[in-house]
């Protein structure tokens, strides 16, 4: 007697396979969605003759000119993906609405540097919409060709006609496929979308731009597994006036650090030329407690940022932490240890902190600012004036050597800061490229109760 052939149950909505029927998909969380199928189906439909002309190469033989990077034309978006666009990349780019996704990525397509031709599809608008768009950008828009349509199949046949080296779809919860189904934004749908067009660019040496929507949380809507698919992950942020941040939460071919600055103006996203002026607060009077200026790192960039604390009684029995900008559990553990080696009672007081621009900061050289900050917001003794901070705090109070602090020091220099308190330890490798100018400004402390000390000595 013939044996049966061994069936699994799959999820219709993600695709999750069970050996046996649930009423609930454990993946997706769906109701009445498994079906029964053979677990050998999706084997035999892609199954073919053995390919007999199979064969590999030596590492040494691959053209490494595959590896050359296109400039986006934009040095901003260039900085955050490590230099450039790589060729048979895919890049997925979320962010709010209105953010600037669609207008960067217009910006994108008519200054990249490359001879070849720029296909922007859109699901969402239509080429009216685009053209009005890239006419109050001031784009001529020459060099970019427009489709606008949600149906996979249809781009496919215009992606195989047109040959472009840079696709942008905005966006890819709009697209879908009849194989799949005729809605589009499934996590079927997006997967199955996504994979067809990263698949096409690989083959053809391209670029391809995906724009994404976020939830209500900020992740990017759609199953993990796209951000997984695709080759680099970007975010937009947005604090409270027109600056803008690009960020890389994943970066095959580059560091996930670096961070773009972009101004909203008139004329579209502006690359922020010198972005220490966005994040310190310019005084013409004595400087408030609670104010301190640290020396932070973002990606290879020395940055000048503001640290603004607000120490006050607890209003209940516990004592709160609040910010946006920066880990409140980081600010609770540079409390403690404020409070442990300076005997500075902050357990009993609520403490705000905040970080001028808008910016979250997470580089370890914030500790020190951030220690004096609430030092200073706790005692209504304000900090000296043209003083600026960097160090990594330790639970023992030390404060420890942090990567790059020649740079952070000439980037105070240039901003007329005359006084700078870091580190006490020798810097692995040694200071040997601080000029005369750098060491002298320099004070070196220790740990956190000398900082304070020499802070207090100077107000």
């Amino acid at each position: 007697m013939k044996k049966a052939k061994p069936t699994i149950f799959r999820c219709t909505s993600c695709g999750h396979e069970e050996p046996k029927w649930l009423g609930r998909c454990p993946e997706c969380g769906e109701w009445n969605t498994l079906l029964e199928t053979s677990s050998t189906s999706h084997i035999q439909a892609g199954s073919s003759a053995p390919n007999l002309n199979l064969s590999s190469i030596p590492l040494s033989a691959v053209d490494p000119q595959e590896g050359i990077r296109i400039s986006s034309g934009v040095s901003e978006l260039d900085r955050v993906l490590g230099g450039g666009m790589m060729k048979r990349s895919a890049i997925l780019v979320g962010g709010e609405p209105g953010i600037g996704k669609s207008t960067l990525l217009l910006q994108v397509a008519s200054s990249a540097e490359t001879n070849g031709r720029i296909l922007y599809i859109s699901g969402e608008e239509s080429a009216g919409q685009i053209r009005m768009r890239s006419d109050r950008l001031g784009i001529a828009g020459d060099r970019i060709e427009v489709y606008c349509s949600a149906l996979l199949q249809d781009i496919e046949r215009i992606l195989e006609a047109v040959k472009p080296i840079i696709v942008i779809v905005d966006s890819v919860q709009t697209l879908y496929s009849p194989d799949i189904g005729m809605v589009p934004g499934t996590v079927n749908q997006m997967k199955y979308c996504s994979y067809e067009l990263i698949h096409w660019v690989k083959e053809h040496d391209a670029v391809l731009f995906l724009v994404a929507h976020v939830t209500k949380d900020g992740q990017i809507s759609g199953p993990k597994t796209l951000e997984h698919m695709v080759d680099t992950v970007l975010y937009f942020e947005q604090n409270e006036g027109d600056t803008r941040f690009l960020r890389a939460s994943k970066n095959r071919f580059g560091s996930i650090d670096e961070i773009g600055l972009f101004s909203m103006q008139e004329k579209g996203l502006v690359p922020v030329e010198d972005p220490s002026t966005l994040f310190l607060v310019r005084r013409d009077g004595e400087i408030p407690p609670g104010i301190a200026t640290a020396a932070v790192l973002e990606g290879s960039r020395p940055l000048l940022v503001e640290i603004q604390a607000l120490v006050i009684p607890a209003k209940g029995a516990m004592s709160r932490v609040f910010s946006d900008t920066v880990d409140t559990s980081r600010i609770s553990r540079i409390a403690a240890t404020l409070e442990k080696h300076t005997k500075l009672c902050l357990s009993d007081h609520d403490m705000y902190v905040n970080v001028a621009g808008g910016i979250r900061i997470s580089e370890v050289g914030l500790d020190l600012a951030l220690a004096a900050a609430l030092h200073s917001a706790r005692t209504g003794l304000a900090l000296p004036a043209k003083t600026f901070l960097a160090g990594e705090l330790s639970l023992a109070g030390e404060v420890r050597p942090i990567r790059r602090l020649a740079s952070r020091i000439k980037a105070g220099r240039a901003l007329s800061f005359t006084r700078f308190i870091g580190p006490g330890q020798e810097q692995r490798p040694r200071l040997d490229e601080l000029s005369a100018g750098d060491t002298e400004i320099y004070i070196r402390v220790p740990d956190i109760k000398t900082a304070i000390q020499k802070l207090m000595e100077q107000t």
